[in-house]
């Protein structure tokens, strides 16, 4: 009798596969821990074990395993049986799912490409042969593959070479590395301590006559600190000495001036000091009572606070209570990189029992939170992440919280496996027998139904924190204005009239468009032509800072033309308007006040976010203009207006889902408007004020959006009343899409019936040169879930072995919401 294994590989395949083992390593290997096996002919892989046998495989002689990676098992019990759960439920493969949670580091395979660590001097005597051969290798070549490497050291199995490289951090794996976190520094000067008595004061004075701009400035050093007594901001001290920040160098490099920092916290509390910001107001005990006490039935409560009431402050004291058990807590979000805020609010409660984890993270650092949180370490009791961080190895997980639950960033789109983090958040609760918490402001249909079927608990919370008032929200009527002739350029009257009020009491300004660049059309006058992408079936867009056109699905990208491509005319036109645009328009209008834009062209850097968002704490910007970035959750103290450029462009989307994500966004960008004493103010611009929707995000009504929303949902048989599993087929050649959609649907037709839509071609059609045509199966209440994808299933797998067929993608979406 032999003894084998069975493993998943990272790759999309169907079936585990098995591996023969020797006795001696089948009594020390457990599931969970890696092993390096050859697959296919010359290909090596990391397997995961998932079972120890001594059944052979039928069909093929079981290879033997290269050797074992690890001692103790990286990956849980409980996780294989949350991947199986993913990897059934989302129809993809337990490899797929691997790929997704493991970090890359975890994962060597023939394909990795490996680089000198520039960063760390590695003495020669360290090394040991094959490691020394590798790193000189190295200085030769900037970078090679695992493949280069068999090649060099003569031998198949270079990964425990390269592993042991890895931990003495001689070499890096490539990819994209990104700097972690940094703390809010703010630099503070001083007047250096040699010039504290009379005398050398004067004399400092007298060498400064020759530098007037230097002498004011340590005037003005002197006058502020005599005024407020506390310490100098560099940037309050540069903006009352009229000084630039060169001056103020060059002082400290002369020694005259002592720079220092002090690392201040982002979110400033503006209670009294004796106040413990855990203290929760009487709604907030309620609410948080009624959680419990729902918990004390309910598997997932969902607790629907208006914005701004103060729903971490509960977080927290839920957190609380599970670490007093020592247990680990899952605090997921839908966008870390806008979050800096919670993660230093929480470490402020919690200090170093945070962790973070998303993508922006290096591969060491992954790797760092995966074992602190797979040993339970008490550096990572409370996990707070994006929707990939639900992947992790928990070993004790007491809690879930799911935050803004509505945003539709915790779907996965590509690549495979496309999970709900939501859901899949509420199914790894589950499996450690403990509850979910879901947070919004905006419930998505599906939650707030699941809610009122009494599936779930909810909470709500109706008042916002220090009974601030809810903002006043105004619809404008641009079509009005326009005829009246009472717009200038995409800003109403009552808009500028707002902004004055705003800026002259020294108050912020959002400004929310939902479309960056300039203008998403431009047309000629004289014949019409509109400049397309060449590989996608979209107009491109104008961004007038780079004088370019862009593609916002490719990213393809050519020099605004002079005159027309078409017919050579030079009457360019360009219609609607970006966030660019109205930057532009606002400097004008408002040119004594710093105006900044904050969407996907401007934060592309690592601190793109943090840089815009301190700006504004710091109150050096007055006007801020921005795509949908600016409806997560931030918290801002100044802001009291807040203007919805044009609301049309969202509710008239061809989607199921555009009314309820409308209001969403909406209500959204209303909660960022007045967070203090005084009232914020919201403006919404439209053509048509008398949209439902907008009458209702106008009085916050969430029921009545989500009486009428579902309502409609019952009529047209669609989310949460019946499930989806949207189908893609996508290839390069159009008329293979057509005959292979085609064919699908009929085959789906067959078993289904009238619950086939399609196939359809979506609003933008070809992505990339390739053409896109989709498939929706919808599924009524009473029919199962698990039959209906074993049937597609089987229609896919028969849609595959046709030869035609092969070529073309399939994507298969299990609630592509």
């Amino acid at each position: 009798m032999g003894h084998f294994i069975n493993v998943i590989l990272p790759i999309p395949l169907e079936k585990s596969f098995t591996y023969a083992i020797t006795k001696a390593e089948a009594n020390f290997l457990q599931p969970g821990v890696r092993v390096s096996v050859p697959f296919g002919k010359t290909k090596i892989y990391t397997a995961l074990v998932i079972d120890i046998h001594q059944n052979a495989p039928l069909v093929y002689d079981a290879k033997e395993i290269h050797q074992i990676l690890d001692d103790t098992p990286i990956v849980t019990s409980q996780q294989l049986k949350h991947w199986q759960w993913i990897s059934t439920y989302y129809m993809c493969s337990l490899g797929e799912v691997m790929r997704a949670a493991l970090p890359n580091a975890f994962i060597l395979e023939s394909e990795t490409v490996i680089s000198k660590n520039d960063d760390v001097v590695i003495n020669d005597a360290d090394l040991k042969d094959d490691e020394f051969v590798v790193h000189e290798a190295l200085h030769h070549q900037s970078s090679l593959k695992i493949q280069d490497l068999i090649a060099i050291l003569d031998k198949k199995n270079v990964l425990p070479v390269i592993k042991r490289l890895l931990e003495k951090n001689a070499i890096s794996i490539q990819e994209e590395i990104y700097e972690k976190y940094k703390p809010k520094l703010v630099r503070y000067v001083k007047l250096s301590t040699t010039f504290s008595s009379e005398t050398a004061l004067q004399e400092l004075m007298l060498d400064l006559s020759r530098a007037p701009k230097q002498r004011d400035v340590v005037m003005t050093l002197f006058s502020i600190s005599a005024q407020t007594r506390q310490p100098v901001k560099v940037t309050d001290l540069s903006a009352e000495s009229d000084a630039s920040t060169s001056i103020i160098k060059s002082l400290i490099d002369k020694g005259i001036l002592e720079e220092y920092h002090i690392q201040t916290d982002r979110v400033q509390y503006d209670g009294d000091d004796n106040v413990d910001s855990k203290q929760l107001n009487a709604y907030q005990k309620i609410a948080l009572d009624d959680v419990k006490k729902s918990f004390e039935i309910q598997n997932i409560t969902l607790l629907h606070g208006v914005t701004s009431s103060g729903k971490t402050e509960i977080y927290v004291k839920l957190i609380e209570e599970q670490l007093n058990l020592n247990k680990q807590v899952l605090y997921l979000l839908p966008e870390i990189a806008l979050t800096t805020q919670l993660v230093e609010r929480l470490q402020i409660y919690f200090g170093e029992q945070v962790a973070v984890f998303h993508s922006k993270y290096s591969s060491n650092e992954r790797v760092e939170v995966w074992n602190n949180v797979l040993t339970n370490s008490p550096k990572a009791r409370v996990i707070l992440g994006a929707r990939s961080s639900v992947l992790l190895p928990f070993q004790n997980l007491g809690l879930v919280i799911v935050d803004e639950e509505h945003e539709s960033s915790y779907k996965q789109f590509d690549p495979a496996p496309r999970y709900h983090a939501r859901d899949t958040a509420i199914v790894l609760a589950n499996i450690f027998r403990s509850k979910t918490l879901l947070g919004s402001a905006t419930p998505s249909l599906e939650s707030y139904y699941n809610a009122k079927q009494g599936k779930y608990g909810l909470v709500e919370l109706n008042h916002r924190f220090n009974n601030v008032m809810m903002p006043d929200i105004e619809l404008v009527d641009i079509k009005d204005k326009q005829k009246r002739k009472r717009m200038q350029g995409h800003f109403s009257d009552r808009l500028i009239e707002e902004m004055t009020e705003t800026l002259k009491n020294k108050h912020q300004i959002i400004l929310f468009q939902n479309r960056r660049g300039f203008s998403p059309i431009v047309e000629c006058n004289t014949c019409g032509h509109s400049p397309q992408c060449p590989n996608c079936d979209v107009s491109l867009t104008f961004h007038q800072y780079r004088n370019q056109l862009r593609c916002h699905y490719c990213g393809y990208n050519t020099v605004m033309p002079k005159t027309c491509e078409a017919c050579g005319s030079v009457e360019i036109d360009s219609k609607g308007f970006g966030t660019e645009q109205v930057e532009q328009e606002a400097k004008v209008l408002f040119p004594d006040h710093k105006v900044a834009r904050m969407d996907l062209d401007t934060t592309r850097g690592k601190y793109g976010y943090e840089k815009i968002i301190n700006a504004l704490e710091q109150q050096e910007i007055d006007i801020l203009v921005g795509t949908q970035m600016l409806t997560k959750g931030l918290d801002f103290r100044n802001v009291k207006l807040v203007g919805i450029m044009n609301a049309d462009n969202m509710l008239n989307f061809p989607d199921f889902r555009a009314n309820e994500r409308s209001y969403q966004l909406m209500a959204q960008v209303s909660g960022r408007a007045g967070r203090t004493e005084e009232r914020g103010k919201v403006l919404i611009q439209t053509y048509n004020p008398f949209h439902k929707i907008l009458q209702q995000v106008s009085t916050n009504s969430y029921f009545e959006m989500f009486e009428e929303q579902l309502g409609e949902r019952h009529v047209y048989k669609y989310p949460p009343i019946f499930r989806m599993i949207k189908i893609t087929l996508k290839h390069k050649d159009y008329n293979k899409v057509n005959v292979g959609a085609d064919w699908y649907a009929r085959s789906l037709r067959t078993v289904f019936d009238q619950h086939v839509l399609g196939p359809e071609f979506p609003p933008v059609a070809r992505i990339r040169n390739q053409y896109l045509k989709h498939i929706l199966v919808k599924i009524p209440q009473k029919q199962s879930l698990g039959k209906t994808k074993e049937a597609i299933t089987k229609i896919n797998n028969s849609f595959l072995s046709v030869k035609d067929f092969r070529p073309i993608r399939v994507i298969l979406n299990v609630d592509n919401y």
